[in-house]
C-alpha cells in the first residue's frame, strides 16, 4: 500500500503567491507537485524546500524525459513568481 506523499512545508506559500498573481493552480502530487496555468501558458512544478533537496527516482526520470510545456523546480514564492514572469 502506498503512503500519502509528504507535502513540502513551503507549498502553501507558493500556491498562495501564484494564485494571488492570477495563476490557476492544481495540486496534483505526481509526477510533480503542481499544474499551473497563467496567461495561456502551462507550467509543471516540483516544489522542494531548498535547492539541495534531491528529486525522487520518479521525479528524476520525469525531468529527464519530459518534452512538453515548462517544467520547473522551485523552492520559494519568489521563484514561482519569476517562473510565470511576474517578477524579474
Amino acid at each position: 500500500m502506498r503512503r500519502a506523499a509528504r507535502v513540502d512545508a513551503n507549498q502553501d506559500q507558493i500556491v498562495s503567491a501564484l494564485r494571488s498573481a492570477g495563476a490557476y493552480v492544481w495540486i496534483i502530487g505526481l509526477p510533480v507537485d503542481l499544474l499551473v496555468g497563467y496567461k495561456g501558458h502551462t507550467f509543471l512544478v516540483e516544489i522542494k524546500t531548498d535547492s539541495k533537496k534531491r528529486l525522487t527516482n520518479l521525479q528524476a526520470d520525469f525531468f529527464e524525459n519530459w518534452s512538453g510545456s515548462t517544467l520547473a523546480r522551485i523552492d520559494c514564492p519568489e521563484a514561482a513568481l519569476r517562473m510565470i514572469g511576474v517578477v524579474k
